[in-house]
């Protein structure tokens, strides 16, 4: 079923809700070419979703019915952040589209001595970057649009106020995972950090730099994993571990 991000304003009452958002119009009307008496699922601001069915169609909006209306459960319990150095071409696209499904509620583009990307290109970037969280929040019915944040560099980075931060490295690992959260389970409402590095992994002095403000460093096993391979092991661990 379509999924479509709505505001308050077009909510008329708890039968009726009026879609006059130009992009969704043209999503709905133009592109997708629906008509009358089919079904759309719509999420307001406040994270509750609407199960629609679509009654008229103007030159200017779309009306439709709802059928039945819950709080979203499309939503981890916990706040989870990504720092990750941008990579170049599609290997991006699939980083912010994967944690997006995995529930990140915002990533970090943060440039690393072995960045693949050069500041100015990463920059121009960001606006991308975020319209693909956006059409992934659709596609996977996320209760809430995650952020793409400006780029920044990673001493900033480890500076901002988190409950934890952890780091992923390829090499110089301390424990797994699993025997991390085993002993520091995460708690609910918690806002977690994870950091991930580029293609050329951490550069001998930002390992130095994790390990002056002693932050964890956690292997994801012994195979050496792509940058966005890398991305969606470490979130779909973490959720997984969590859940579990």
């Amino acid at each position: 079923m379509p999924h479509f991000f709505i505001g308050e304003n077009e909510i008329i009452n708890d039968k009726l809700v009026k879609i006059t958002d130009k992009e969704n119009y043209r999503h709905i009307a133009r592109a997708l070419r629906a008509r009358a008496g089919e079904s759309l699922l719509l999420i307001d601001d406040k994270q509750i979703q609407y199960e629609t069915v679509i009654t008229k169609i103007t030159n200017a909006e779309i009306e439709c019915e709802i059928k039945n209306s819950y709080p979203s459960k499309r939503d981890l319990e916990f706040d989870l952040y990504l720092a990750q150095s941008p990579l170049r071409s599609d290997s991006q696209l699939t980083v912010m589209e994967k944690s997006t499904e995995l529930g990140v509620r915002g990533v970090y583009p943060v440039l690393t001595d072995n960045c693949a990307v050069k500041k100015d290109a990463a920059l121009s970037k960001v606006e991308k970057w975020q319209k693909v969280m956006f059409e992934a929040s659709k596609q996977c019915e996320r209760a809430k649009i995650p952020t793409c944040f400006g780029v920044n560099n990673l001493k900033n980075i480890l500076e901002l106020d988190f409950d934890r931060r952890i780091v992923f490295g390829e090499r110089s690992t301390e424990q797994s995972l699993k025997q991390y959260l085993g002993k520091n389970p995460i708690k609910k409402g918690e806002k977690m950090l994870v950091v991930i590095g580029p293609e050329g992994g951490f550069s001998q002095k930002e390992f130095e730099m994790f390990k002056e403000k002693k932050l964890p460093i956690i292997s994801l096993g012994d195979l050496i994993l792509k940058a966005d391979t890398a991305v969606t092991v470490a979130l779909g661990d973490i959720v997984y571990e969590y859940q579990g």
